[in-house]
């Protein structure tokens, strides 16, 4: 339990670090890719982003959705990318391939559709190469250059505010 704090305070002060050096620079063109980071316990539903991304016309096979689970023997869908506490090490250290190849992808959006407090969730938002990350969460509003303040179960407001900001940005 004592060594399961430090683990996360070495975190913490890794994603403190990452955001300090972060200089929010979104550029504009338009949006090709979009990598979603979901909270399993907050939001499952993977096919509801898929089908989201066709109604904005976004047909890129790039397109990744993630989950976080507290359960390290969780078992999803084989098609679906899952990740655990286990996945993670001190100072940031990521023990997991495919994560660590979600977090180095330059995506164009990065939805991290998560609100409650998750320091792993955190750490992947902070440290993603995304251009323009978008967050429901207000705790820590340095992770996010969009944040749209909405409840995870409400999935129908967030697609129409989403829509609405990426075409007020110029984005879509």
């Amino acid at each position: 339990m004592i060594l399961k704090a430090f683990k996360e305070k070495s975190n913490q002060k890794y994603v403190n670090k990452l955001l300090s050096a972060r200089k929010a620079a979104v550029n504009n063109n338009k949006v090709k890719v979009i990598a979603v980071l979901l909270n399993a316990s907050e939001f499952q539903d993977f096919e509801v982003f898929r089908n989201y991304f066709k109604e904005l016309n976004l047909t890129s096979p790039k397109h990744k959705i993630v989950a976080f689970t507290k359960d390290d023997k969780y078992e999803g869908s084989q098609w679906e990318t899952y990740f655990s506490p286990k996945h993670f090490g001190w100072k940031g250290k990521i023990n997991n391939i495919d994560l660590q190849a979600f977090i180095d992808e330059p995506y164009d959006v990065l939805v991290s559709y998560y609100k409650n407090e998750t320091p792993e969730l955190d750490l992947i938002t902070a440290a993603s190469k995304a251009n323009l990350k978008v967050g429901l969460s207000r705790r820590d509003e340095r992770l996010y250059d969009l944040i749209l303040d909405v409840n995870p179960k409400d999935i129908k407001t967030f697609k129409n505010e989403l829509k609405k900001y990426l075409n007020i940005l110029n984005k879509l």
